[in-house]
């Protein structure tokens, strides 16, 4: 049909499979191997595998939504080919040839084939790339099942109906390959983001009447003394975890409002990142998983913080797809979450989360060697938001002098502590000062945006911009400092504030 049944492609699934290099042999495995190069299935998707070096291994990926209109495909597709050169040459290799994928389901089952639709966005991904100097290898629709080769032009050649992407009940070489190494995809996109939706009737007008209540009553709270009502706030969620841990599945709808209340505070939600240790993420991926859901209309806004969190305990967990696939439906929800965006960025260059524990563990254990520090009776606090899920900024206020010094001093020691922790194990990522070029047979790096159009922070930034905005992942996490304003908002909510990289 084209290059693709020629010449072998080298693929590594990432540290799950120990790197274990898996060989692609045509387009046949191409389709077939898509879901565990991602670790689940993508829908309404562009998905971009650069290839480097002579041997043709693996390098970045992209991954961003087919837009909805077809006058944005021809810029989403100079975008997707821009993204992936410079992901490629920051990790020091351009890329010589890209695997292009277009998914996307028959709207109704009896539906035609949606190639032939999709073909002018394959022709502008071809063309985009093409203006960068790297040539496209094969170019794929996978939809309902099957796959189609938008190369292949000769009359007769393929099945107008498309190929099955198993031609027997059982997996192909290839995916039995990546099977063995221990991969499965977690299903779907869509599947994985239509777990996360708020509850609907009945039960979410009784939800949506405890949140009025709880957000009135930490209002009224705050109005006395912010700090206390942070305090409180902390235990609220400690208690609401210590349930989690001992088995619990639910909250009554009081208390599930009062805890999503107080995780649009960035001091609690910050107490919610120290849940990390091997016991606890279990528990903490159910709890935030239930707080997601409880985040009825119109306080979608409040799920911001939940699903940050449980993208964070997925990520240390090791199940890096869904860490991925749930941070960008937050920076759909809301795209100045700071939090949420470092993690992101992170995720998609590579990085492990081990420094970031380390400076989360260290400021844990130093909050519980010392205690909780005394609250200012006098400390000023966010004025509260009118209007439905308008509560004090998620992002915190900021802290008096003497409150501040001692949060840096508390972030220079979580800082050194999270160095010398990579220090000590090797390697865990590009965290230091170089970052060297993957070499063969090891990943590249994988950049699953949200959708087209959203512009990560690091494209804005200097390698050491990026670098500091990591290490300010870190401090954000283990000594919150002042880094804006984030506003649990409803549906109409606009994004508001700038990203800010230290």
């Amino acid at each position: 049909m084209n290059a693709m049944n020629n010449e072998h492609v080298i693929l590594s699934l990432g540290p799950a499979s120990g790197h274990r290099p898996v060989t692609m042999r045509g387009p046949a495995d191409m389709a077939e191997l898509l879901p565990y190069l991602l670790g689940f299935y993508p829908d309404d998707s562009i998905v971009a595998v650069g290839l480097q070096g002579p041997d043709l291994h693996q390098g970045g990926v992209i991954r961003a939504d087919v837009p909805e209109s077809p006058a944005q495909w021809p810029a989403a597709a100079d975008e997707t080919a821009a993204l992936l050169v410079a992901l490629s040459e920051r990790h020091g290799e351009r890329p010589v040839q890209v695997l292009l994928y277009l998914c996307q389901d028959p709207t109704t089952a009896h539906a035609p084939p949606v190639v032939d639709g999709l073909r002018p966005l394959a022709d502008d991904l071809r063309a985009a790339f093409g203006r960068r100097g790297v040539a496209v290898k094969e170019s794929l629709c996978v939809s309902d099942g099957r796959w189609w080769s938008f190369l292949c032009r000769r009359a007769g050649c393929c099945d107008p109906a498309g190929n099955p992407i198993r031609r027997a009940p059982g997996p192909g070489p290839a995916a039995a390959a990546a099977a063995f190494a221990g991969l499965a995809p977690r299903g779907s996109r869509k599947a994985i983001i239509g777990g996360l939706t708020p509850i609907g009737p009945p039960g979410a007008d009784a939800q949506r009447a405890a949140l009025a209540r709880a957000e009135a009553a930490e209002a009224a709270e705050r109005a006395g003394s912010a700090a206390v009502a942070r305090e409180r706030g902390a235990e609220l969620l400690d208690q609401a975890f210590a349930e989690f841990a001992a088995g619990a599945r639910e909250l009554d709808d009081d208390r599930a409002a009062r805890v999503l209340v107080a995780l649009r505070d960035r001091h609690t939600r910050d107490r919610g990142v120290e849940y990390t240790r091997p016991a606890e993420l279990a528990p903490a991926e159910r709890l935030w998983r239930f707080l997601a859901r409880r985040a009825v209309p119109p306080y979608e806004g409040c799920a911001v913080a939940p699903l940050t969190l449980l993208a964070w305990a997925s990520w240390v967990a090791g199940d890096t797809a869904t860490a991925r696939v749930v941070l960008g439906h937050v920076l759909r929800l809301d795209p100045s979450y700071l939090l949420a965006e470092l993690l992101y960025e992170s995720l998609n260059d590579g990085m492990a989360p081990d420094a970031l524990l380390a400076a989360v563990e260290a400021q844990r254990r130093r909050r519980e060697e010392d205690g909780p520090v005394p609250a200012r009776a006098d400390a000023p606090g966010p004025a509260p938001a009118a209007g439905p899920g308008g509560g004090p900024g998620g992002h915190g206020g900021r802290p008096g002098p003497a409150g501040a010094a001692r949060r840096r001093r508390k972030a220079s020691k979580a800082s050194k502590a999270a160095q010398a922790a990579a220090a000590e194990r090797g390697p865990v990522g590009p965290v230091g000062p170089a970052e060297p070029a993957p070499g063969p047979g090891d990943p590249g790096p994988a950049a699953l945006l949200p959708a087209p159009g959203w512009v990560p922070a690091s494209r804005e930034r200097s390698a050491r911009g990026l670098r500091l905005g990591r290490a300010a992942a870190c401090r954000s996490a283990a000594a919150p400092s002042a880094a804006g304003r984030h506003r649990c908002r409803g549906v109409r909510r606009a994004a508001r504030g700038a990203r800010h990289a230290r």
